[in-house]
């Protein structure tokens, strides 16, 4: 009786803190901007030729044959792998930048305005004060330029990732879901699935991240789904993430003779990550934690979004108890148990993000990194 009494008092002081000014009114803004960061750059071999003799000395001619005549003659870059990260500094701002990394088949659309023309997170935290940098990781959006080739196929799968994300089985949606349910809404969600132009590589995203990291000076790192493996990666590759907070993220390191069984479903498994135990101990360095939402049962029900979460779900607790047994700080917080319902894999889209947005905050305060 006193854990259901609690929980209904968070909820409405969740709720309030929602209502009180974080989504209206004008926002200050000191600085703003975008730049690229990290990266590789690919020469061919050969000599630059401005102008290739054979283009040259004939008249007329397609601009095409120009451009391979001086590819052919080689010695030119290709600067790609690079992270794009646009920017916004509110005015008064807090000294802990917030670094949001979209998930699969995303881009930093998604933590702007929701499908349905709502603050997104990075204006409910610029309204908090928070520095708010939005990422584009490498070979995907506004980062497209890659260094290795890839077959972009142009394949109807919408209905597919509607069941993956937990919205529902379409048409239909879960019952009570927090999504936005107008037609025109779900086409303008539909509409920010963004394809990669080159392999997903840890090793050159997380190298993004570390150099972005660097520039900010520190900050508390948000990710995504997919993006979640590179809050692991980059937190045990530079000091200067602060703390990380992971939503519903898809895998998780363990230390090395620690890891847990591969989970299964019927609909794809999970299998933990194994690193030195020297590396996972920088985990337990700074605070964590593990947002999930709605709709995700106690068990394989035989639904694909049901049984796709439930099994991560499961092994994010194993990381958080891993984590906390080696002397770390990390939560794995579902936000049905602490009032907040209806959320699907998006809830920074949710009709409720504000709700959402405002948890994240107590966290962010509780943990010392409001400052």
């Amino acid at each position: 009786m006193k854990k259901t009494i609690l929980t209904a008092a968070l909820a409405v002081m969740l709720a309030a803190c929602a209502q009180s000014g974080y989504n209206s009114g004008t926002i200050a803004i000191g600085k703003q901007g975008s730049f690229a960061v990290g990266g590789t750059v690919k020469t061919s071999e050969g000599t630059y030729t401005p102008v290739p003799q054979a283009i040259a000395n004939r008249q007329g001619g397609a601009f095409w044959d120009a451009h391979q005549a001086a590819v052919a003659a080689g010695g030119m870059t290709l600067h790609g792998d690079h992270a794009s990260v646009f920017y916004q500094i509110p005015a008064r701002a807090k000294h802990t930048p917030l670094v949001f990394l979209h998930g699969y088949g995303q881009s930093a659309r998604g933590w702007m305005t929701t499908p349905d023309g709502r603050a997104g997170f990075n204006e409910l935290f610029l309204r908090r004060r928070y520095p708010v940098y939005l990422i584009d990781q490498p070979r995907r959006g506004q980062a497209g330029q890659s260094t290795v080739p890839a077959e972009i196929n142009a394949v109807p799968d919408d209905q597919f990732w509607y069941a993956q994300f937990r919205i529902g089985v379409y048409p239909n949606m879960n019952e009570g879901v927090a999504f936005p349910k107008d037609q025109a809404a779900q086409e303008q969600f539909f509409c920010m699935m963004t394809p990669d132009t080159g392999t997903f590589d840890t090793g050159v995203i997380t190298d993004a991240m570390v150099k972005l990291f660097d520039k900010t000076g520190g900050g508390v790192f948000v990710t995504h789904s997919a993006g979640g493996i590179i809050g692991w990666t980059t937190a045990m590759a530079t000091d200067k993430v602060q703390g990380i907070v992971a939503i519903e993220p898809g895998a998780f390191p363990f230390p090395k003779g620690e890891e847990p069984p591969k989970l299964q479903s019927r609909f794809g498994d999970v299998a933990p990550m194994s690193v030195a135990p020297e590396e996972f101990a920088k985990l337990t360095h700074l605070p964590i934690v593990i947002y999930f939402g709605d709709f995700i049962p106690d068990g394989l029900d035989g639904t694909q979004g049901g049984e796709q979460w439930f099994i991560r779900m499961k092994m994010a607790q194993q990381f958080v108890d891993t984590v906390n047994k080696h002397g770390g700080n990390a939560q794995l917080i579902h936000l049905p148990e602490i009032g907040i319902r209806g959320n699907t894999h998006f809830m920074f889209s949710d009709t409720n993000n504000d709700q959402v947005a405002a948890e994240m905050a107590r966290w962010l305060k509780e943990q010392g990194l409001d400052k």
